[in-house]
């Protein structure tokens, strides 16, 4: 698909602990921080933040890296190099917690912050989040604080699931994941999205999640032939490029459902 020019989205910028980052914000009603996968904020992520405003919420887009709007896969076929430009220096960045376990990225106090501007600008119950694949988990740790009252986490993929403690595991602190879990306890509802064939994201961070969150961990787990066949990459990234956006595929069933935890925690 082509590039996006993000004309319809407001673009400004947003400053916490000395960062200055782009913003871009869609719709009115509660926000809903939607934290992008690599390489950045392509059509299909903005092609997903409609579908949030649409609903009745903001759709918040902090651009962390990438060119925004951005096809990464120009005429069907993934521009590796691009790609490569965006994931090499977030993976190398202090930021962002790539390899080791039992750590909550840095860059999760930007988004904690840029969460209570957004709660302050849009008014409403609290704000929601989704993370997806790099920035998967990202909603999970940003749930500490308690605006946060819908976080989805998208075929979550970091750590790097290299060894068996990496795949059991998920990138926030022991401290932060014990905040998390007194507030399930209390009624937070956590929804996690993975295809079953992705290595990326394997079964074992799923059945981390069950086991220390309990009942208030929803896992949708999909097949990998219900991915987009006309995509070229392997499937992956549930909402976005392997999405088949018809009635009764579960791809848009999945869809659906992180459309109404929003709708039902935000709007209700």
């Amino acid at each position: 698909m082509a590039d996006d020019a993000l004309t319809d989205f407001e673009r400004t910028t947003s400053t916490h602990d000395g960062t200055t980052r782009d913003v871009f914000r869609l719709g009115t009603g509660p926000a809903v921080i939607v934290i992008a996968e690599m390489p950045g904020i392509t059509p299909k992520v903005a092609q997903f933040a409609r579908r949030v405003a649409g609903i009745g919420c903001t759709a918040v887009l902090p651009h962390l890296f990438g060119d925004p709007g951005r096809d990464p896969a120009p005429g069907g076929r993934p521009d590796l190099r691009y790609t490569l430009t965006s994931m090499v220096p977030a993976c190398v960045s202090k930021e962002f917690t790539v390899w080791a376990t039992g750590r909550t990225s840095p860059v999760i106090g930007w988004l904690r912050a840029l969460a209570r501007e957004e709660h302050d600008r849009c008014g409403g119950p609290g704000v929601g989040a989704i993370g997806m694949c790099f920035t998967g988990g990202f909603a999970l740790a940003m749930a500490t604080d308690d605006r946060l009252l819908a976080p989805v986490l998208s075929q979550p993929s970091m750590p790097l699931a290299l060894t068996r403690s990496r795949k059991h595991s998920i990138d926030i602190s022991p401290e932060d994941l014990a905040v998390v879990k007194q507030r399930c306890a209390a009624g937070l509802e956590v929804l996690g999205m993975r295809f079953r064939s992705d290595r990326l994201v394997p079964s074992e961070r799923f059945r981390f999640l069950e086991q220390e969150l309990g009942d208030s961990f929803r896992a949708i787990e999909i097949d990998e032939d219900d991915a987009n066949p006309d995509s070229k990459m392997p499937a992956h990234s549930v909402v976005t490029e392997h999405l088949v956006d018809a009635p009764g595929q579960p791809t848009r069933e999945a869809l659906d459902e992180v459309l109404e935890l929003f709708r039902s925690r935000l709007l209700t």
